[in-house]
């Protein structure tokens, strides 16, 4: 996984109004050898309950079948509207809320846990022959910013990470 650029961390990003004054943003961003429209839709399907979390194949062999990521794009998961509410893994209650969606381009997702307001955003660019993904959380409400800055940052860089190796051997 690259790390996001100067210009990419900078910019301003699909919902980011969502959570204005966030005490914490996490920027991570990886290229991917197929265009957006080959990658589209395996940003859609993602989520629990859906098509799962896309981990690279050699994980996945550690992680018990029936909360393996799909290795397949399944039809009953390609729709998805603004409102649309996904389960999550953080905890039996969580979800996350679809807050925008511009086909092949990007997919912002919300959620409350607790006290902390969440956008997740999901921009998909044209690089070269392929595609670039950028991946912004941004936490609001937070009340202890260093652990969510270093440990959640941790459990998010390796999550990305292995969605990053996941999706290579998908597209």
């Amino acid at each position: 996984m690259t790390r996001p650029s100067a210009a990419e961390r900078a910019a301003t990003l699909p919902g980011d109004e969502l959570v204005a004054s966030a005490d914490v943003v996490m920027d991570r961003a990886f290229s991917l050898p197929a265009p957006p429209d080959e990658v589209w839709p395996w940003l859609v399907q993602l989520g629990k309950r859906r098509a799962g979390w896309y981990l690279p194949h050699w994980f996945e062999r550690l992680v018990p079948p029936s909360r393996r990521g799909l290795r397949h794009l399944e039809p009953a998961h390609l729709s998805l509207a603004v409102g649309d509410v996904i389960p999550d893994w953080g905890g039996r209650d969580e979800t996350f809320t679809v807050a925008e969606l511009v086909p092949g381009h990007h997919l912002v997702h919300t959620s409350t846990r607790g006290h902390v307001h969440l956008s997740w955003c999901l921009l998909l660019t044209p690089e070269g022959a392929g595609s670039r993904l950028h991946l912004r959380l941004r936490l609001g409400g937070v009340r202890r910013r260093w652990l969510a800055e270093h440990a959640g940052g941790l459990v998010d860089w390796a999550t990305v990470a292995g969605l990053a190796a996941g999706l290579r051997e998908r597209v």
